[in-house]
């Protein structure tokens, strides 16, 4: 039962991975003059945002599945809403996209990094994960669906914790790497935020666009 709750969750896992916002933040800061303190910092601010998120909602469907006389339904419902809210920003992410001959702008707080110490860099790696609406949304997901398993605290707990390190993957593998061998790292690390920064909002539509319709069909498939 564990296992198959796994394999629910981790396209989502797979989803919030290769967002490419935190893992350019995550290579800007590799590459500020502070690497060793912000980059860090981010790694434990993005997974804390993870983990917070999908447990707040794993509890509320816990509690959701205790208390209602028909808990299926419920569920049903949540996924159908996240999934059509998912597609919502999918079109408007491919709305966004650079035309051909444009330059992706940077946000402006990208352009802050490095100026950034330890307690910015953990605020924006827990704001990133927690707040910003696509990873809000994908982790969400991920708690209603580890939520309506049933589980045991404790085997919840592993489970969010597996999900966690499945979705902060590609921003710990950078991070750790460049702590262990920052030079040979360094020039590849540019070269990826030049091709995520160029082509961040295709990945992001088209990735919401699969996950949005894949959470629709198991609220369907629920009634």
């Amino acid at each position: 039962m564990m296992w198959g709750v796994i394999g629910g969750v981790l396209p989502l896992a797979v989803g919030v991975a290769i967002s490419p916002i935190p893992i350019i933040a995550a290579i800007l800061m590799l590459l500020s003059p502070r690497a060793r303190v912000t980059a860090p910092a981010f790694l434990l601010g993005w997974l804390a945002g993870i983990v917070v998120v999908t447990s707040v909602f794993a509890l509320v469907s816990t509690l959701v599945e205790t208390g209602a006389s028909d808990p299926p339904l419920i569920f049903a419902i949540v996924r159908i809403v996240l999934g059509m809210v998912l597609i919502g920003l999918a079109v408007r992410q491919w709305q966004r996209r650079p035309r051909t001959g444009q330059e992706a702008a940077l946000p402006g707080w990208m352009r802050a990094v490095d100026g950034m110490g330890f307690g910015a860099g953990l605020g924006l790696g827990f704001v990133l994960a927690a707040l910003n609406p696509k990873n809000l949304l994908l982790s969400a997901s991920a708690g209603v669906e580890i939520g309506s398993g049933g589980f045991p605290v404790g085997e919840a707990a592993v489970v969010v914790a597996i999900y966690a390190v499945l979705a902060g993957a590609t921003v710990i593998v950078p991070v750790v790497g460049y702590l262990v061998a920052a030079e040979r790292l360094h020039p590849a690390l540019g070269s990826v935020r030049v091709w995520l920064v160029d082509h961040n909002a295709i990945i992001m539509s088209v990735l919401m666009l699969v996950l949005g319709a894949s959470s629709i069909g198991k609220g369907i498939a629920a009634f």
